[in-house]
């Protein structure tokens, strides 16, 4: 695995539950599927365990939520822009991005968390497109 790059999260949210996120407030996330896009410079492999770790300091948006939720599973990417894979992923069909301002306060994207539904294989039709486009 790299040190750094960019990384995807898949997360499952088995009920409909209210979380407070943070500055953002207390946000309705439906059951289903997530997936969030995050980058790294260095240390990738420090920052996966911490999205995976239930004992943690609350510090980023995706912090609240993979409290509440499970990380089944990541991809990483060595290279490329945050943004542009988070906007290739909520592209796909099907995929909203369900809370604004999600994970993306340094940028001008609406969130950087998309919610796939109940059905996790839009992770890899969404992950195929991006593929063929690269």
């Amino acid at each position: 695995m790299p040190d750094g790059g960019l990384y995807q999260l898949l997360i499952h949210l088995p009920a409909p539950t209210e979380i407070h996120v943070g500055a953002l407030g207390v946000i309705r996330f439906e059951a289903g599927w997530y997936v969030y896009t995050g980058s790294m410079r260095r240390g990738l492999s420090h920052r996966l365990r911490r999205h995976y770790a239930k004992c943690k300091p609350l510090r980023w948006h995706i912090d609240y939520l993979t409290l509440a939720a499970e990380v089944t599973a990541h991809r990483t990417r060595a290279a490329g822009e945050e943004c542009a894979l988070h906007r290739a992923t909520a592209a796909a069909s099907g995929v909203t991005e369900p809370v604004k301002g999600f994970g993306s306060s340094d940028c001008r994207c609406r969130s950087h968390l998309c919610y796939l539904g109940s059905d996790a294989a839009a992770w890899e039709s969404a992950h195929s497109a991006i593929e063929a486009g690269d």
